[in-house]
């Protein structure tokens, strides 16, 4: 006996009406209906990570300027090269807020009450490189929380925060190869 085959079902919902549903909310930008994470919650969150990446950018901006002694060149060059991928970090974060229609937050009063990690200096090398080894710890720990949340609701937000952390691994690693060889 010959089994009935069920006809396929559609892919996509009817294209007509999803033509007519992007005219009609046209002024909402990448916000559609079929976005099932809350938006308002998703850009608040945004701005912590955004708080985070900028604080970052300037204790790695400041660590490489003030890092003085022997070995302080090379350590200063891998202190700019991570403040400027921080930076590009906090641009990816403020685009992904201004697409879900939010407004990214630069004001300077609010980086440290919504940032994860803190603007710590240190009077040495080896506590400059301690200090942002913690900083990128705590981003880690953080970024990973939030994959998880982000998860299937956000999959563009998602993916972002899962390229960033990658770089936040990679810089963590960095700082501990770096205070290993201090050390020795």
């Amino acid at each position: 006996m010959a089994h009935a085959v069920k006809p396929a079902q559609p892919f996509l919902s009817d294209v007509t009406m999803l033509r007519e549903r992007a005219r009609h909310h046209v002024a909402a930008g990448a916000v559609s209906s079929s976005y099932v994470g809350d938006v308002a919650a998703a850009i608040d969150i945004l701005q912590s990570v955004l708080a985070t990446e900028i604080v970052c950018v300037l204790r790695y901006t400041q660590h490489s300027i003030a890092a003085k002694g022997i070995a302080s060149e090379s350590v200063k060059a891998e202190f700019a090269k991570h403040a400027s991928e921080e930076q590009g970090h906090a641009m990816l974060v403020a685009e992904r807020i201004d697409q879900l229609g939010g407004t990214p937050d630069f004001n300077p009063e609010n980086l440290a009450t919504r940032s994860a990690s803190e603007y710590a200096t240190a009077p040495d090398l080896a506590g400059m490189i301690t200090e942002n080894l913690v900083a990128e710890r705590i981003a880690v720990d953080h970024y990973r929380e939030l994959v998880r949340y982000f998860a299937e609701n956000d999959p563009t937000t998602r993916r972002m925060i899962e390229q960033i952390l990658a770089v936040e691994e990679e810089h963590a690693n960095d700082m501990a190869d770096l205070l290993a060889r201090h050390r020795a």
